[in-house]
């Protein structure tokens, strides 16, 4: 029986309470009559903004608070954006729905240059991900890359500052908040990879409430699901960290399943990518497939250092 009221753990930035509205709204006309309330809740990765994610915990610290919540009975599930989720949950938590995937790529943002490209030599360049430093490296080992924490606002300010020249985001993040104007060009696959999970918003809840969970399932995508499902195995075989750069892309159409998987070097720009396509039977086993591809060509020196 759908429950009375659902109550929603979510992080207190404008980018996660839209997210967690924009459920709430999908829950609301699914379940005429429903009840949604709104938790908003501060994390220890929203709390700690002057070190880089890898260097403290990681994307988990986005996570730990809102948890607890569920645990404690104070909210019965919790919306991410799914590229901060873990590769592997906490015990006894599931992804009860992961809603359609909108833009899934990266979004170069500049006030004077129109792309990547563009850039003088030595230009600054804001991102606290070291996939993106990774792939910037690559293409453009002149830049200085620098770290860049904070929310949506607080890092478009701290450009428009002149702190940098260019700063890299997600296009879905500037897009679901109506900044779409800010994108100057996107960063996008088969040549520029995301990573796993990016652009999909999911929803967490405990594996054990199983009438909050035959809620929550109406708002499931079937494609999305398979896609990250496909990413976030590689992103699992290869260690699951997000002090790692790994990029990750899966298209799902009606011939199957295909994988661009890529692993890289900070420091020297040396990116290891490999593919492999399969059958919507097999996605854990072709995201292992292409995590293995990579460790053959030496990704296990990029994973350790």
């Amino acid at each position: 029986m759908t429950p009375t009221t659902l109550r929603i753990a979510t992080r207190k930035s404008a980018l996660a309470l839209w997210q967690a509205e924009h459920v709430a709204g999908l829950l609301r006309a699914a379940h005429p009559g429903l009840r949604v309330e709104l938790l908003p809740l501060s994390t220890r990765g929203d709390e700690i903004v002057d070190k880089p994610l890898a260097t403290i915990g990681g994307k988990g610290l986005f996570l730990k608070e809102l948890e607890v919540a569920m645990l404690e009975g104070q909210a019965d599930l919790a919306v991410h954006s799914l590229k901060d989720v873990p590769a592997e949950l906490e015990s006894g938590f599931t992804l009860a729905a992961i809603l359609p995937r909108a833009d899934a790529a990266d979004a170069f943002v500049s006030n004077d240059y129109a792309n990547l490209a563009a850039l003088p030599h030595g230009a600054r360049v804001g991102t606290s991900s070291l996939r993106r430093q990774a792939q910037l490296r690559g293409a453009r080992p002149d830049l200085e890359l620098l770290d860049l924490r904070g929310n949506v606002g607080t890092r478009l300010q701290k450009l428009d500052a002149g702190h940098y020249e260019a700063i890299v985001l997600a296009c879905a993040g500037l897009e679901r908040l109506g900044l779409h104007d800010r994108i100057r060009s996107r960063l996008a696959a088969p040549t520029w990879l995301p990573a796993p999970g990016q652009g999909a918003i999911a929803i967490e809840a405990r594996a054990d409430q199983l009438s909050v969970l035959e809620a929550l399932a109406v708002l499931d995508d079937p494609d999305t699901r398979l896609a990250v499902t496909v990413e976030r195995a590689m992103n699992h075989a290869l260690g699951g960290s997000c002090t790692v750069p790994v990029g990750a892309w899966c298209t799902v159409t009606e011939r199957g399943l295909h994988l661009r998987g890529m692993v890289g070097d900070v420091s020297s720009g040396r990116l290891l990518v490999a593919e492999a396509a399969g059958s919507g039977d097999d996605a854990v086993k072709l995201g292992n497939e292409v995590a293995q591809a990579l460790f053959a060509q030496g990704a296990a020196a990029f994973l350790k250092s």
